[in-house]
């Protein structure tokens, strides 16, 4: 898509996102806006970079609605309590325990990562793409399980671009890396090892804390590490790809369960979390460990029959995006309208007893402990819901 096509077709979006501004009124104790964009290319990049339709849609939509992507002095998509600084580091939460599309689109990813590096004035931090697969993750997108040969398939127009290859040789900048968590998931250290890659216990959950190619003591709980004590300059963008997961157990895999790849299921708590307390261990990750500025849930394929995104007549193009900084709400919305309608599988459908029992297990564990509100964060959202009618939805077309 030429440059000049993009704005044009993307301002009749945001015409349109101003015309169906409030699907539901705005309530005065309205916390959670979600923000869904439709009609995707299926080539999304234009220009002769790495800038991708549906996410600059986002983002835009975002900032016209008053959640600035980018912090730092009022100008243009800038604002003092946006998301993303020129000196954060900046995690990254992929799906990378599966390949084909049973993983996280890498192509969104690139024009996540595009966008960050464009910082307006200038990003001098790093950008660290990350996944725990508990022993089966691979960020080169040729993981054996469940398919049972090494070849590269990513979730991407070109099946080789796998997470590494956007890091080696698409981007080949020291401000983006990886780091693949599955090798220390096993190793557990104490608060004051600041040196260790392992991860740390906290009640029944766990988080890792690791050094980053450029040299980043990331410690997720408590922040960066500076040698005496925490910045916070760190940032979790959660970008799971939206699928059915497995019968009777969570059914779904959406923003809240994608937390499932970022604890040690070496901490004990494997039989706790699979599936009884699968909300718990998800809300208290979100709410007491490391609260996601931005929830983006990758429907560009959404593989509505299969865990692993193969064979791919188990998959769907669909070209979405739905994006929110409540995760609980964003679940809910992704699965009854975006999941569900595909094939009309009712476990698949937020009001599914197992769906809706981990959605309000997750929605208690974070309201109970006060919220996520954290305005310097960027995080504009309090309490956390589940009912529609306390939600409220932006949408967008990406393209004509």
């Amino acid at each position: 898509m030429k440059r000049r096509d993009f704005v044009k077709t993307a301002a009749a979006g945001f015409s349109l996102a101003s015309a169906y501004r409030k699907l539901f009124p705005q309530k005065t104790d309205s916390p959670s806006t979600l923000y869904w964009v439709k009609n995707i290319p299926d080539d999304p990049f234009y220009q002769a970079n790495h800038f991708h339709a549906g996410i600059d849609t986002l983002l835009q939509s975002m900032a016209q609605d008053g959640l600035a992507f980018y912090r730092g002095s009022q100008q243009s998509k800038v604002g003092p309590l946006g998301l993303i600084a020129p000196d954060d580091i900046v995690l990254i939460k992929v799906n990378a325990q599966w390949k084909f599309r049973g993983c996280t689109n890498s192509d969104l990813v690139r024009g996540l990562i595009a966008r960050i590096l464009d910082h307006p004035q200038g990003f001098r931090g790093e950008v660290i793409i990350v996944e725990n697969g508990q022993g089966r993750g691979s960020l080169n997108c040729d993981t054996y399980a469940a398919y049972g040969n090494h070849e590269v398939h990513a979730n991407a127009n070109d099946e080789s671009h796998s997470f590494l290859y956007l890091q080696r040789q698409l981007f080949d900048d020291p401000r983006v890396s990886t780091f693949l968590l599955d090798g220390i998931s096993g190793r557990f250290i104490a608060d004051d090892d600041h040196v260790t890659n392992g991860y740390r216990r906290f009640e029944n959950v766990s988080y890792p804390c690791f050094t980053s190619a450029a040299g980043n003591r990331v410690e997720l709980k408590d922040g960066i590490w500076n040698g005496s004590g925490h910045d916070q300059n760190l940032k979790l963008i959660n970008v799971p790809v939206l699928k059915h997961h497995d019968v009777n157990g969570s059914e779904i895999t959406a923003a809240l369960k994608h937390f499932y790849g970022l604890v040690s299921m070496a901490d004990g708590q494997v039989p706790f979390r699979h599936y009884d307390g699968l909300g718990e261990s998800c809300g208290k990750m979100v709410v007491s460990v490391r609260t996601p500025v931005l929830n983006i849930i990758d429907a560009i394929w959404v593989s509505y029959k299969s865990i692993t995104g193969y064979p791919l007549d188990a998959t769907c193009r669909v070209n979405q995006l739905l994006a929110s900084q409540d995760p609980v709400a964003l679940d809910y919305w992704a699965a009854k309208y975006i999941l569900y309608p595909i094939n009309l599988n009712f476990r698949h459908h937020p009001d599914f007893p197992n769906i809706d029992r981990w959605l309000t297990a997750a929605r208690d564990t974070i309201n109970d402990r006060q919220g996520i509100l954290n305005r310097g964060a960027g995080i504009q959202v309090g309490q956390v819901t589940k009912d529609e009618n306390l939600m409220r939805v932006v949408t967008a077309e990406a393209s004509s």
